[in-house]
């Protein structure tokens, strides 16, 4: 989240739309032409000046922004419109930067109590760092967990994404079917349609409940008790950034303490300078509007590696004032094997790891709009294509849904790394945080989380305020009713 006056590092007045922080595939302005899509600022233009054949395909009003259709050039000034952005996932259309599928959620391999092949919650490093609960934990048997205090009950969070495959066991009645939406206006549900398994794996990732019965057993989310609403801005591979704005305004209205938005793209070298101010203006009023009504905009930094206080880049929306960035970690060597690679108690501790957990990611983005950090991943690409599986082990391993050759979707676990899979760690503490303090306002919330982040080696520059260190930001807030 950065100042939106901190512009001017932007200069020229050329450049290019590519490099989605969902997937790496293109984004592309659509708002040229008589039939595109573009965004108005109503506070550049007046709504009466707004011609009859232009169509509003999302009335934002109350951020006095309007998703329109239609002649950009015939409405307001340079600085008045800014085009609306598609997203394709076409080259990546799961949404990570690497991912492996693992085990059917009906899969019977495994054996519990840290010996012989490892339960799913035992490839949770990224739940087991933070001291989630006590099924998850290098030490049995003893200590204090973040789910002795707080589940987060009470507490909703919408997940503005590619949809939610509801039917999993660990997110049974998770979701929130009768206030989930489709917000793109084709004619199905919220549930994911064609775009993959991105949005269940961060819904996992948030609230599973480890309650999959089978012999492997489940995952477990940070707050498993929170509930989600699935915000589906994805049809197909397509998607736009006025419907990823749209849903943020209907996540508001719906009362939902925090919005997960792994999702966002790269702006840099052919859209006029104008364009680029007005886009990022647009983006922060929605994002004030939305944490005027209480909800937490909670964003991924974005894969590409780049720098964001580089001249002429701009990752939106993580720099647009209003909107919380979160840069992604991860370790190398988690369960490779060795003398403990048949105890998972010891995958974080007895490996001796070669990167720690709070180990920038390559990919990450990072600079001055990070605000905390998070487990999003690592990896060894060489490892990785010489065939050893165990690799996979250092991604985030989460809730998914796999279709088969019909069509057909099943309930299943995988693998993932991005800032995607960053950011919904940092979500489910701000459910944690409403769930002790619900009066706490999004500020507090987001203050809370920073002030109890630890700072890895690396410093503020890939870390922001810190690494997310979820038990002391449940200590800080102490089940008490305050945030400091």
């Amino acid at each position: 989240m950065r100042d939106s006056t901190r512009r001017t590092f932007l200069k020229g007045t050329a450049g290019v739309i590519g490099g989605s922080a969902l997937a790496t595939g293109s984004a592309v302005a659509t708002g040229d032409g008589e039939t595109g899509r573009f965004l108005i600022n109503l506070r550049k233009v007046e709504r009466s000046e707004i011609p009859d054949d232009v169509e509003i395909v999302h009335d934002l009003s109350s951020a006095d922004v309007l998703v329109a259709r239609g002649d950009q050039s015939r409405v307001g000034g340079p600085t008045a419109t800014a085009p609306d952005v598609e997203i394709d996932l076409s080259d990546d259309d799961t949404g990570a930067v690497v991912e492996a599928d693992g085990r059917e959620a009906s899969g019977n391999a495994a054996s519990h109590n840290h010996d012989g092949p490892p339960s799913n919650t035992e490839f949770q490093w990224d739940k087991r760092e933070q001291e989630v609960a006590g099924e998850l934990t290098d030490k049995p048997g003893g200590g204090k967990f973040v789910h002795d205090t707080t589940t987060g009950e009470g507490t909703r969070v919408a997940v503005v994404d590619s949809g939610v495959w509801d039917d999993h066991p660990d997110l049974e009645d998770v979701v929130n079917e009768e206030l989930s939406i489709n917000i793109t206006g084709d004619p199905y549900d919220f549930r994911p349609n064609g775009a993959g398994n991105h949005g269940t794996h961060v819904a996992g990732t948030i609230a599973a409940t480890n309650d999959n019965d089978g012999p492997d057993g489940g995952v477990l989310g940070t707050a498993p008790d929170t509930e989600i609403v699935a915000v589906r801005m994805f049809s197909g591979l397509q998607g736009y950034a006025g419907d990823g704005l749209a849903g943020w305004e209907y996540a508001a209205s719906v009362g939902c303490d925090a919005i997960n938005y792994s999702v966002g793209y790269t702006v840099s070298d052919t859209v006029e300078y104008p364009s680029l101010i007005a886009l990022e203006q647009m983006i922060s009023q929605v994002a004030n509007d939305v944490r005027s009504q209480g909800t937490v905009v909670v964003n991924s930094a974005g894969n590409a590696g780049l720098d964001m206080d580089a001249e002429n880049t701009l990752v939106l929306p993580t720099e647009a004032d209003g909107v919380f960035g979160v840069s992604a970690t991860g370790p190398i060597g988690y369960g490779w094997g060795g003398k403990h690679s048949d105890n998972e108690a010891k995958w974080l501790t007895g490996n001796r790891l070669e990167e720690p957990t709070t180990d920038p990611a390559p990919y990450t983005n990072y600079g001055d709009a990070v605000d905390v950090s998070a487990g999003g991943g690592n990896y060894d690409l060489e490892a990785i294509n010489a065939g050893n599986e165990d690799a996979y082990n250092d991604l985030v391993y989460s809730t998914i849904n796999v279709a088969g050759p019909d069509g057909e979707q099943t309930a299943s676990y995988g693998w993932k790394a991005g800032t995607s899979m960053a950011a919904p760690q940092v979500t489910g503490a701000a459910a944690l945080v409403r769930s002790l303090n619900p009066d706490a306002t999004v500020e507090e919330v987001e203050s809370v989380i920073q002030e109890t982040a630890s700072m890895p080696d690396e410093g503020g520059t890939y870390h922001g305020a810190g690494h997310l260190d979820l038990p002391a930001v449940v200590d800080a807030v102490g089940g008490n009713g305050n945030s400091k």
